[in-house]
């Protein structure tokens, strides 16, 4: 089968789905379209409607849809109810704020009048990856349908049941038939579906890989496309920053969602004399975490999401270990059934490693020493990603030159970097293009109509 639930904690099949066959996906096609003929005519308030009842059910069954992510994925049960709760304060904020951010903008030119005018494009697809199998979606998608577009998921292989279960979230809100759709295609399929002439945009959140794939398709169909890839994100540590505090967040920022987070901080720049502190103490707090059953309530860290994303892991660590780096804790397969991988922690990173460059999506640290904030500015912008930075100084002048130079989509300082409705989210380089969430992503997916009454 195509879709199945496997228990990354237990390395056993669930449950299977079947995909759809041709003739499904071209009559769920068909209906998509027929939605959006209708849906696009409804009222802010009518959709704003639809969401706050999706909210409300989310708020009511947060224990078991979040049972369904951890049984799927791994995470935690406490991040993944967390998750789900973050869903709901997504769906809200859109519901309140879409009306006033899509208003009509009024532009002084020579005309009587003149503005921009903002309508829904179409049936937008989206394709969405396993780690934050809610939230991904659910930031896609409050923002379409509050705009008036329609949504076709094409969910990752391994997360088939929380597709069917937002896909009847929605169902239950009051949603037309065939405003949110589930779409059980595999990925070769996905180009013939970019090409189809009734799906009108399309967004991605996943590898470098399938950006490239799914990015090279929509441009070949002319269609908008928004990506948000991977990244490699810098973890910068100044001197005048407060270490303790600062090692905390450190180790929360590497490890959330088993490690297996594009915004997770995987390369730890640490600058001047307070290396070896902070080596010192991330090291004794990343072997202190539990690593175990993702229901057990003690757990910090669960099970990678495969047998191939763990073998990856220990592959990478493999190879900078051969390059010179140091383990000062983890890298190691605890035993028992299931893809488990201990939180490590490596030294001795040089920005010339493939390791420094690559993406490590699971629990797994690099500390870099840097003589001072320039090297650790380059160090920063030395991988082809740009997605999120985090940068502990209390020095004006140090945050100054980090927001203007970190080549990154985001910047936060003296926090860890987070996606939250009211901020943009998204990267450059490698880690993509466009936004999603805010007002900016709210209008990725219109279009933005100039009117001109003379």
């Amino acid at each position: 089968m195509a879709f199945a639930t496997i228990n990354p904690a237990t390395g056993k099949t669930e449950k299977e789905f079947p995909s759809h066959t041709p003739e499904e996906v071209e009559a769920l096609l068909q209906r998509a379209v027929a939605a959006f003929a209708e849906y696009r005519t409804t009222t802010y308030a009518e959709r704003a409607r639809h969401l706050l009842t999706a909210a409300e059910l989310l708020e009511g069954e947060v224990p078991d849809v979040a049972g369904i992510l951890t049984t799927e994925m791994g995470k935690t049960f406490a991040a993944a109810k967390a998750e789900v709760s973050k869903c709901a304060v997504g769906l809200r904020w859109f519901a309140d704020n879409a009306e006033e951010l899509l208003a009509d903008e009024p532009i002084t030119t020579s005309a009587t009048r003149s503005y921009v005018h903002y309508q829904p494009l179409g049936p937008v697809l989206a394709v969405m990856p396993w780690n934050f199998p809610m939230w991904q979606v659910i930031r896609f998608a409050a923002p379409a349908l509050m705009l008036g577009n329609v949504g076709l998921l094409k969910h990752a292989s391994n997360v088939p049941q929380t597709a069917l279960a937002i896909e009847d979230l929605f169902r239950r809100a009051g949603l037309p038939d065939g405003a949110f759709t589930n779409l059980f295609v595999e990925s070769k399929d996905i180009a013939d579906l970019i090409a189809d002439p009734r799906i009108a945009a399309v967004t991605l959140t996943g590898s470098e890989r399938a950006g490239m794939s799914v990015g090279a398709a929509a441009g070949g169909a002319l269609k908008k496309s928004v990506l948000e890839l991977g990244g490699s994100d810098p973890f910068i540590v100044c001197p005048s920053a407060d270490i303790r505090a600062c090692v905390r967040t450190a180790v929360t920022a590497r490890v959330q969602n088993n490690g297996q987070s594009c915004i997770a901080a995987k390369r730890f720049i640490v600058v001047g004399d307070v290396a070896e502190e902070f080596l010192e103490r991330f090291t004794s707090a990343m072997d202190e975490l539990v690593v175990g059953d993702p229901f057990d309530p003690a757990t910090n860290v669960g099970p990678i999401v495969s047998e191939a994303q763990r073998d990856e892991l220990v592959g990478q660590v493999a190879e900078a270990r051969r390059q010179g780096a140091t383990v000062h804790a983890g890298a190691k397969i605890p035993a028992g059934d299931g893809w488990w991988f201990a939180p490590t922690v490596l030294s001795g990173v040089t920005t010339d490693m493939p390791i420094a460059r690559e993406e490590m999506f699971g629990p797994v640290a690099m500390v870099l020493a840097v003589p001072d904030l320039s090297a650790a500015i380059e160090a920063a912008n030395a991988t082809p990603f740009g997605l999120g930075s985090s940068v502990w100084t209390d020095d004006d002048d140090e945050i100054a030159r980090c927001v203007d130079e970190v080549e990154a989509g985001a910047v936060f300082v003296n926090a860890m970097v987070a996606s939250t409705p009211e901020l943009p989210f998204g990267g450059i380089k490698k880690s993509g293009y466009g936004r999603e969430l805010s007002e900016l992503g709210l209008k990725e997916f219109a279009n933005a109509k100039t009117v001109f009454v003379a």
